[in-house]
């Protein structure tokens, strides 16, 4: 062994220690520094551990993607899509879209592009009265009715306009949801908000409950159920409309209302079943809020410029001033004109039925 060769295993000489601890406290920059306790003992485990980390800069390739399944995926959703197209009613009852259950629909806001599309062929219960109905989706009672945000027209400012708006909807709710007026009673609260000084409706109203007729029928303006015949089943109207408004005649504010009410009714007494028929009725009034120095009228109170409605489920023939649902061999067999009643895509028609005019034949109800 030569005399500059170092036994093997053997420390470092005094000289290089001094030297190491001497230039470390000194601070050389290149000076060698001696790992401490911990990161000997970590190096170590981590160099007798069964894998090796890798480093930061390797990698390792995966494997391809397996896409089998979302090819699976795609398919499904492509022939359930064209399931929908087919046959809508069908599809949206399946996932338990078509009843109650179902999401609310959008308020309406103008007139639809075309009818709602057909839901299932379900029957109405007691339990369920809007089962198989676009109605499930409707809102209940005054909900229903889209009031516009107000502007200021005519002799009204936008504050008298948003308060005439909301008058004309009462008159909508006293007149055909008020549930005594349902059963028949004078509708006192709807006959306070209209201009006592207009003689025709004056005229209407005086005759009207009384002996009803072709012209003085009161299903023009209110809706009534004979209470003796028919029973409403449950509190929940379903309604869908809208009120708009222009500038009408010597600067009044004009108000027209298109609303549809969807009433389930059964009979009175029972009469040994729980049939259950859905009433549909479609109102359109056009209103004039006038301006009290030009036409005279009372404070809170319109005039009635036109009204006309159109009502499926409500009976036939010579007016009773009661809506009639025909139950059970009462339904005509007649195939009369066919209606969709919840299509609002087209203005209402003429309101009012003459004696033995025929019945139109309901799509669906």
């Amino acid at each position: 062994m030569g005399a500059s060769a170092e036994p093997s295993g053997s420390s470092r000489s005094d000289e290089e220690w001094e030297r190491f601890l001497r230039e470390s406290v000194a601070g050389v920059a290149d000076a060698p520094r001696e790992p401490s306790a911990r990161a000997r003992e970590v190096a170590n485990r981590l160099h007798d551990a069964p894998g090796h980390p890798e480093g930061r800069r390797s990698h390792t390739p995966g494997r391809p993607r397996r896409r089998t399944r979302w090819y699976v995926i795609g398919l499904l959703a492509s022939l359930v899509l064209l399931a929908a197209a087919l046959v809508p009613g069908r599809i949206t009852g399946l996932f338990g879209d078509d009843d109650s259950g179902s999401r609310p629909a959008a308020a309406e806001t103008s007139r639809p592009d075309g009818a709602p599309p057909t839901v299932s062929d379900r029957q109405p219960t007691l339990d369920e009265p809007y089962r198989g109905s676009p109605a499930a989706r409707w809102a209940s009672g005054a909900a229903g009715i889209t009031v516009p945000r107000a502007k200021a027209v005519g002799w009204m400012s936008a504050a008298e306009v948003e308060r005439a708006l909301a008058r004309s909807r009462d008159f909508l709710v006293a007149a055909n949801l008020d549930r005594e007026v349902l059963r028949g009673e004078r509708p006192e609260k709807a006959i306070a908000l209209v201009n006592p000084h207009q003689k025709d409706v004056k005229a209407l109203l005086r005759t009207a409950f009384r002996t009803p007729g072709v012209d003085s029928d009161p299903l023009l303006l209110f809706s009534r159920f004979q209470p003796s015949r028919t029973r409403l089943v449950g509190d929940d109207i379903r309604t869908r409309g809208r009120l708009t408004y222009r500038e009408g005649e010597r600067g009044a504010l004009q108000v027209t209302a298109d609303v549809t009410f969807v009433y389930p009714v059964t009979r009175a007494d029972g009469g040994g079943d729980d049939e259950v028929i859905r009433t549909i009725l479609r109102r359109e009034l056009v209103l004039s809020w006038d301006d009290p120095g030009k036409v005279i009228t009372e404070p809170g109170t319109f005039s009635i410029v036109s009204y006309k409605y159109d009502a499926t489920n409500g009976g036939c023939g010579a007016p009773t001033g009661y809506l009639t649902p025909p139950f059970g061999t009462e339904q005509s067999t007649d195939a009369g004109t066919e209606v969709d009643p919840y299509d609002r895509s087209t203005p209402v028609g003429q309101g009012g039925r003459t004696a033995g005019a025929g019945c139109a034949t309901a799509t669906r109800s």
